[in-house]
């Protein structure tokens, strides 16, 4: 079974083209993690977790999810990770995490997709992400074919700097950057509530015609890129930068 999270569309494409693939069913995480819903899943077919990269990582709401999640059935697991550069040494920790689970850990692939992360970086043109997402695609049909031949896959070339990046790096982004407070709305805001029901941790309410982030921010950037008429920000770092959600008609 493949199990999927994703904030703007990146991974949810995958997951997608890989059931294609493989034929297998397929579980979007959203409502899971949004209401801590942590009830039994039963699979009789390897499981694939199908994630955005943050920080050279998992997200750590999918990583406490699965943590408290029982799969039942199959115990083989596989990690497919969308990034923007490269998921650093996140099979060091998806190994602990399968160790912890009792499951037969078989890999973590990477597949790079259209930069989204707009709190840090600028996102692409239209014309920029369908290129790249053309070229992950030969890269998502290989991963499927090992997955379906049940092959196991192993990161090679581990380097310092992605020791450093899933580990340093990572106990130090969440507690410095991973904050909801830079976000606001402007005056474009139409109480529309999207917002609102878009975001997995219920982390933001519409109160009295006035849109408040609470302190559980996973920056998913689902909020700022899905608003339909771009009311929100990020500080100064998201103004006049594309928004981007994958592509429709794809």
């Amino acid at each position: 079974m493949i199990l999927y999270f994703s904030g703007t569309g990146n991974s949810e494409f995958v997951a997608k083209r890989i059931r294609d693939i493989i034929e297998d069913e397929m579980l979007n995480l959203f409502d899971k993690i949004y209401k801590q819903d942590f009830s039994e899943i039963l699979s009789n077919q390897p499981w694939i977790i199908v994630t955005p990269t943050y920080a050279w990582r998992i997200p750590r709401i999918l990583d406490e999810w699965l943590k408290n999640t029982q799969l039942l059935g199959n115990i083989d697991i596989y990690f497919v990770m969308t990034c923007g550069n490269n998921i650093g040494n996140a099979g060091k920790y998806l190994k602990k995490l399968c160790d912890f689970k009792k499951m037969n850990y078989k890999g973590a692939f990477q597949v790079i997709m259209p930069e989204n992360y707009i709190a840090m970086f600028s996102t692409p043109s239209l014309e920029e992400a369908l290129k790249t997402i053309h070229q992950a695609e030969s890269e998502i049909n290989k991963i499927a074919n090992i997955i379906k031949n049940n092959d196991i896959i192993l990161q090679s070339n581990i380097n310092l700097k992605d020791k450093i990046n899933s580990s340093i790096i990572n106990t130090i982004f969440y507690p410095v950057f991973v904050r909801s407070k830079k976000f606001y709305v402007t005056d474009k805001c139409i109480n529309c509530g999207k917002c609102v029901k878009i975001c997995p941790l219920n982390n933001i309410n519409l109160n009295n015609k006035k849109i408040i982030w609470g302190n559980h921010c996973t920056h998913c950037m689902a909020c700022i890129s899905h608003c339909p008429i771009e009311a929100i920000e990020y500080g100064k770092h998201s103004i006049g930068k594309r928004r981007y959600t994958f592509p429709k008609n794809i």
